[in-house]
């Protein structure tokens, strides 16, 4: 069987404690050849961390044993043993504690456990171990940092307790910040451990829950270095930019050693309290991979004296070598086991970072409130010292502990012998002289509402490769508005292609209610959000704009030619003046089309139908007064006419004016009467509501169009009768031509007008416009510029005025 394992740190007492701690990381393994009894197992490489824990359990241990509140006259013993990170060390260590240390041939078992209660282990699958092995015994096992859920089960692990929450917390509160910060695509890497496993399979269901993909999961142990190959092969091919690694200390170090070595950087690394505020971390080249990290972690708090403690009182009482030697219970100690340990004395810089120190502070006062309940302590009698605690009532008793420590923590276990979740969120920050400090930049508290639970001050955080700005990590970009998502065929919901929504469709997943906004999918728009009006994003509205700014350019265009050559013949015939004006109303005919395109408001219902009105008048008014300068300059040939002197330039404009002013006043008293207005029409179609601008008056816009007609059909007569008159150059028979085509587009207007439906009502109304418009800048205007383009020769008086001799 071996020689008996003796315990590291130990002290008598009424009542024993057992604690199992990996306060060294190797073990080294003696020869199992069978050939000669096996050798102890021994261990190296002090894990600081764990050391630490065995202090403090020792100081809370010396602390109640000198309280006079608490177990007043009973003192507490302990036994700490070294598990040496180690499944079998622990194995070996917890029979131990189970059995005692002296077991003599022929002895029988007396059932009696040498132990009340064991506080350890630190990682989640040696207590496992524990708890399975002690579980047959009753014997209680408090843990301060075994988080896996697996050990909620009280089935398999009645006896076990634990002064840390549970993974299924901080598993969701993973999910939690993730979503907090609009990742939706991530990658996860976990140990292959009860730990890992477990806590990641809490992640993935609740990430599913929360809409977030997972590119990856892979797993690796420590021992596996191929597998950890693999893992690093698959985080340097995969696009995402987070990285939830779930991952316990030990195979931390070596996954940020491989990243290291492959100088992976530039993820942004999710972490868990396993890892997050390790020391042992810390290198001079991790910042580079790990800086702007973020993770949970334990609570940070300050136990008072105990940074005293461990440089002092615990050597002196608490340390085996500094005890008398020849013990009788105890095997003489070789102080040469301790020589890595002695270099620690004067050592208590990393003190106020040991974040679990207050678990296992918790972890032994809880055990002391139910010794104290079962032992009956009263003042001032004291506690009564002949009862016999079976590990079963003390299992009873830690269920009803209720009680605060002196650092203001409030200590009880939940149904799954847990306490509640509360964690810091950290973030690894650089100093200005190089050294890193994990930041605290949130909280989460499962003891508080659902709604107040998670709190981070993301303007406190510095991103992965030391950014200012968050990463984006998604597998598809947003659909812009007017698309919805259509999922890639074998990937994960959120890999997606964007397709426009069908016409009438809509989203209100957002509480943003516009007609197409991206969603997963398009519904059918409520009739109050699906509006029907001319766009300006639509085919049908592109080209009628198109052809608005293409007249305005060929008016432009006609201008500066004409204004190039207003001395020659041909311009100057028929007042150049007219042609200017007529020319300018005609741009403005082009642009008044624009302001019928587009949503109609209050004010562009009332500028759209004055506007067209009062440029129109305009326009036809130049013509009107062009067509009475060919008659009168006809007239005036005759011997002794005198007309010209009647209806000369001044005449001209005055006409034009008193036209114009006359629409001017009809549109004033449709505004101030009953002006146009945005109308919803809802009766048209039953799917869909019509954005339109009611007229408010129909006889207002029946004087508009009437008076515009009035004077085209004036205009056409007069026109009309001075189309055969001698010049060779008449321009009024150009003038017939355009009036023809214009009261041709404003007569099927109306019947168009009236017959079509929502915004085709408003493009008909466009069309006409643009179609007499172009009439007019055609019929009027093309002849003159053939001729100042293309036959120069006959831009001469005397050609113009038919008194070139015939050859």
């Amino acid at each position: 069987m071996g020689d008996p394992k003796h315990a590291l740190l130990s002290k008598d007492g009424d009542i024993n404690i057992g604690g199992l701690f990996s306060i060294r990381s190797i073990e080294l393994l003696p020869s199992f050849e069978f050939i000669q009894k096996p050798q102890l197992l021994s261990c190296s490489s002090v894990n600081l961390r764990d050391f630490r824990m065995a202090q403090i359990m020792i100081f809370a241990i010396e602390e109640i044993n000198r309280s006079e509140q608490l177990l007043p006259n009973v003192s507490i013993g302990y036994k700490i043993y070294d598990s040496c990170g180690s499944r079998l060390s622990s194995m070996s260590a917890t029979l131990a504690l189970m059995n005692g240390q002296e077991f003599a041939a022929g002895d029988t078992c007396n059932r009696q456990s040498p132990i009340h209660a064991i506080i350890g282990e630190t990682e989640s699958s040696a207590t496992v171990i524990l708890s399975r092995t002690t579980g047959p015994f009753k014997i209680p096992v408090i843990s301060h940092s075994a988080t896996c859920e697996c050990l909620s089960n009280r089935k398999d692990y009645p006896s076990f307790f634990r002064t840390i929450a549970s993974d299924y917390h901080q598993s969701r509160a993973l999910a939690y910040i993730v979503k907090y910060f609009g990742w939706s695509w991530v990658g996860a890497v976990n140990s292959d451990n009860d730990y890992g496993n477990n806590g990641m399979a809490i992640f993935l269901k609740t990430a599913q829950e929360e809409g977030i993909c997972v590119e990856y999961s892979v797993k690796f142990y420590r021992t596996e270095p191929e597998q950890l190959q693999k893992v690093v092969d698959t985080m340097k091919r995969s696009t995402t930019k987070v990285v939830i690694a779930f991952l316990s200390r030990v195979e931390m170090v070596n996954l940020l050693e491989q990243l290291r070595i492959q100088n992976i950087t530039g993820l942004q690394v999710i972490g868990v309290e396993a890892w997050t505020t390790a020391k042992s971390l810390i290198t001079p080249n991790s910042f580079h991979v790990l800086g702007g990290s973020l993770g949970f972690a334990v609570r940070k708090i300050n136990t008072e004296g105990f940074s005293d403690y461990v440089i002092k009182a615990f050597w002196d009482s608490a340390f085996p070598c500094s005890q008398a030697e020849g013990n009788s219970s105890q095997v003489k100690l070789n102080c040469s086991r301790y020589q890595d340990l002695l270099v620690l004395k004067n050592n208590n810089e990393d003190v106020p970072e040991q974040r679990y120190a207050s678990n296992v502070y918790k972890a032994v006062y809880a055990v002391a409130h139910s010794l104290h309940s079962l032992l009956k302590c009263k003042k001032p009698e004291g506690c009564k010292k002949g009862l016999a605690i079976q590990p079963q009532q003390v299992v009873e008793a830690l269920k009803k502990v209720n009680f605060t420590v002196k650092f203001g923590d409030h200590v009880w276990f939940d149904s799954t012998g847990a306490t509640v979740a509360q964690y810091e969120v950290v973030n690894w920050q650089q100093n200005s002289d190089g050294s890193i400090q994990f930041k605290p930049v949130g909280y989460y508290d499962a003891s508080l509402p659902p709604d107040q639970r998670f709190v981070v001050n993301t303007e406190n955080i510095i991103w992965a490769g030391g950014q200012l700005e968050k990463p984006r990590s998604v597998c598809s970009e947003s659909c812009p508005p007017g698309t919805r998502k259509a999922a890639q065929k074998g990937r994960p919901v959120c890999c997606y292609d964007c397709i426009p929504c069908a016409e009438g469709e809509i989203s209100n997943e957002t509480g943003n209610l516009h007609c197409s906004f991206y969603s997963n999918n398009c519904k059918q728009c409520p009739g109050e959000y699906w509006s029907n009006f001319l766009s300006f994003t639509e085919v049908m509205g592109i080209v009628l704009v198109f052809f608005s700014l293409f007249g305005v350019g060929l008016t432009v265009l006609v201008t500066i030619l004409f204004y190039s050559k207003k001395d020659t013949p041909i311009v100057k015939a028929n007042n150049s003046e007219l042609s200017f004006l007529l020319l300018y109303s005609l741009t403005l005919c082009f642009l008044c089309s624009l302001t019928f395109i587009g949503r109609p408001t209050e004010w562009s219902c009332m500028l759209r139908h004055t506007a067209f009105g009062i440029t129109f008048v305009l326009c036809i008014s130049c013509v009107l007064g062009k067509t009475i300068v060919v008659l009168m300059a006809f007239k005036a040939t005759f011997p002794g006419s005198n007309v010209m002197k009647w209806f000369g330039p001044v005449q001209q404009r005055l006409s034009v004016l008193a036209f114009t002013l006359i629409q001017v006043l009809i549109c004033v008293i449709w505004l101030t009467i009953a002006p146009p207005f945005p109308h919803k029409n809802l009766e048209y179609y039953k799917e869909k509501i019509i954005l339109e601008c009611s007229l408010g008056s129909t006889t207002g816009f029946s004087a508009v169009l009437g008076y515009i007609g009035l004077l085209a059909v004036l205009c056409f007569i007069l026109a009309f009768l001075a189309r055969k008159l001698p010049d060779n150059f008449n321009e009024a028979k150009f003038i017939t031509f355009s009036m023809l085509i214009f009261c041709a587009v404003w007569i099927t207007f109306i019947p168009s007008y009236v017959s079509s439906p929502g915004k085709f009502t408003v493009a008909v109304e466009i069309f006409a416009i643009l179609a007499s418009s172009f009439g007019l800048l055609f019929c009027i205007f093309a002849p003159k510029c053939y001729i100042i383009l293309f036959k120069p020769e006959q831009n001469t008086k005397q050609h113009m005025m038919g008194k070139i001799p015939q050859s």
